[in-house]
């Protein structure tokens, strides 16, 4: 894998982890398990996440994560628990696909890892939280069943090839900062500045 395929891959992995973090450990640890994705050698302690253990956790967490983002409030209090926990996951996962042989590289793509499951997150607890504010719930559970689409498929599409996990990095980032900024501009008329 080439160093453009191997930011992309980081890139794309990182920012899904953004809204998915249990999806994305899992599809990392399956991958690795089943030998999609090399592990670098340098970085052999994390082999763990090819482990039965870790795969059986991130799933549990998967379905935990699923049930918990169909329901209002429960989702904004469980993205709120997960603002710690989704940066670093997304920093430790891009730094899983990333080249050995660059400790340079490596320190980047960890760095750029975390800050992109930061945006990621931050879109998508920042939208959530408004959607939280209409009464009903359709919006909700159609929201979070839209998020689960397309992370899974944005997540398929970038392990298979990573050539294409440049431009699904290059959509997610463009769509979260987006996200951030029409949350931004509204929360400014409703507050009257």
């Amino acid at each position: 894998m080439g160093v453009a395929e191997m930011i992309g891959l980081a890139a794309s992995v990182s920012f899904l982890s953004g809204w998915r973090v249990y999806l994305c450990v899992l599809a990392v640890g399956l991958a690795m398990h089943f030998g999609w994705l090399a592990l670098p050698q340098n970085l052999g302690a994390f082999a763990v996440l090819a482990s039965p253990w870790v795969i059986g956790a991130a799933g549990i967490g998967l379905v935990a994560e699923f049930l918990a983002d169909k329901i209002a409030w429960v989702d904004s209090a469980w993205d709120a628990v997960h603002t710690a926990i989704r940066p670093v996951a997304g920093a430790v996962l891009a730094l899983v696909v990333t080249d050995p042989n660059d400790p340079a590289l490596q320190v980047v793509v960890l760095l750029l890892g975390g800050s992109a499951a930061l945006i990621g997150h931050g879109a998508k607890a920042s939208a959530r939280a408004v959607t939280n504010l209409s009464p009903e719930p359709v919006t909700n559970v159609a929201l979070s069943t839209s998020e689960d689409v397309v992370s899974g498929g944005l997540l398929a599409l970038a392990i298979a090839n990573p050539i294409g996990a440049i431009v699904v990095a290059l959509l997610v980032g463009a769509g979260s900062i987006l996200i951030l900024v029409k949350l931004r501009r509204l929360m400014a008329r409703l507050v009257g500045r």
